[in-house]
């Protein structure tokens, strides 16, 4: 066998060992940090879990180098990560500061739209999650809390609950946007919208933070913002 080939071999079992080890490594490394890395991923987590990722990338571009030099830096950052969370864990302050806080976004089913706009979250990301959870009406909320791992935990409003239907809900405004597409779905046009607004006392769509149609009854939210 040639020089040539020899080498070819030696690179590709080289590749296998070191795709073995990082495995091996990557998986002891994440069972040392906790299974919250498999669950919720904070920000910190989130970091480090991309970083472990570029490392392990860096390690198959230079064989050459030595391969536990170049893994080394995975454990100083699982180091770093497990005192940080033990540091969280005795520290509310800390944890506030590198997780975040949980925000409100429903409170007694009136939309916060400041609450919204500081954690950079919008009307689609809000509509998105209460349908994931089975929430098609918005009058359905009583609170919607914004968790720091971006989740959104949901407690229903138990008075005045509407009996289930099989009506497509349907938002017609957006943000003080009216949507066109979803007016046209059920039937309706801009000047039926205004003159249903107009019942209910809204004249400006603008100030309108989400106005939701079902069932024959609307739910308007106004963005107390724009007052």
């Amino acid at each position: 066998m040639d020089e040539g080939c020899v080498s070819e071999v030696d690179t590709y079992l080289a590749i296998i060992f070191r795709t073995t080890v990082i495995y091996l490594v990557i998986l002891f490394l994440f069972r040392m940090m906790g299974k919250r890395e498999v669950g919720e991923l904070s920000i910190l987590d989130l970091v480090v879990s991309i970083m472990i990722g570029d490392i392990a990338v860096l390690s198959f571009e230079d064989l050459d180098k030595p391969f536990f030099q170049q893994i080394t830096p995975m454990f100083v950052l699982a180091f770093i990560q497990i005192i940080l969370a033990f540091i969280s864990l005795k520290s509310i302050r800390f944890r506030n500061i590198v997780d975040g806080t949980p925000q409100i976004i429903i409170n007694q089913g009136k939309i916060d739209e400041k609450a919204m706009r500081k954690q950079r979250y919008n009307f689609d990301d809000l509509l998105t999650q209460l349908r994931e959870q089975g929430i098609n009406d918005l009058n359905e909320v009583q609170f919607a809390i914004l968790e720091s791992s971006g989740k959104l935990s949901v407690i229903k409003n138990t008075q005045g609950k509407r009996t289930k239907t099989k009506e497509t809900p349907y938002p017609l405004i957006i943000d003080g946007k009216i949507q066109e597409n979803n007016l046209y779905k059920i039937g309706k046009n801009q000047f039926w919208l205004r003159h249903q607004l107009k019942k209910h006392g809204e004249s400006k769509i603008q100030e309108i933070s989400i106005c939701g149609y079902i069932d024959g009854q609307f739910y308007i939210d106004k963005n107390e913002t724009k007052k």
